[in-house]
């Protein structure tokens, strides 16, 4: 993706931003009273604000620099969005076993990064495409694997591949990792007020996701 630079929104301003995932359903009422639901989304569509993490013109400066660098809404960019930055538990580090990314086939040698989020019998994959450069952590039936000698990951598209051929036949493949959001500004304006002498403000700095 030509548009996206691989650099990421201060932390320090996303830390205390708001946003989170959005789902997209259409309703039908019958006449009968009952609904039909549909969604037209296979996956969530996630959005922030990050105007709430500004509490300082240090913070205003770094954000406003950032929005000039990706000319505004022009080039994406990547977002830690604190609240579900990682494999594991928001309390825990990422372990090998964190997520299944299927089982070997004798012939498959690259797999797609994935997130599995269940609740009771159901689950959502979610796909993963900005994984954290060196927090890639992946284990083969257990057995922890070492990144540049038995595989490499492409940190832009979140692909994993294994450099000493593809797993065998039923070989379970499982991995840790850290991810960032990809996204864009969600607005061609940003409206800077000074509030005193030493410190500013930005109403509103929407992002939404883009998909990758």
């Amino acid at each position: 993706m030509s548009n996206f630079h691989e650099i990421r929104f201060p932390v320090s301003v996303s830390f205390a931003s708001s946003g989170g995932p959005e789902r997209r359903t259409e309703i039908i009422n019958l006449v009968s009273g009952a609904e039909e639901r549909n969604s037209p989304w296979q996956h969530a569509r996630r959005r922030y604000d990050a105007g709430l993490g500004i509490r300082s013109l240090d913070n205003l400066h770094d954000v406003l620099a950032f929005f000039e660098a990706r000319r505004g809404q022009l080039y994406g960019f990547r977002w830690k969005d604190f609240a579900d930055y990682t494999s594991a538990l928001p309390s825990a580090s990422p372990t090998p076993s964190d997520q299944n990314l299927g089982v070997g086939d004798g012939v498959t040698s690259s797999f797609p990064l994935q997130k599995i989020y269940e609740e009771g019998p159901f689950s959502y994959v979610r796909p993963i495409t900005k994984p954290v450069q060196g927090s890639v952590l992946v284990a083969l039936d257990g057995a922890l694997q070492q990144e540049g000698v038995d595989y490499s990951v492409d940190y832009t598209l979140g692909t994993l591949s294994f450099l000493n051929g593809a797993p065998a036949s039923g070989t379970q493949i499982t991995a840790g990792f850290e991810f960032d959001v990809p996204v864009r500004f969600d607005t061609a304006f940003l409206n800077i007020t000074l509030e005193a002498f030493n410190a500013g403000a930005v109403p509103s700095i929407p992002i939404i996701e883009v998909r990758i």
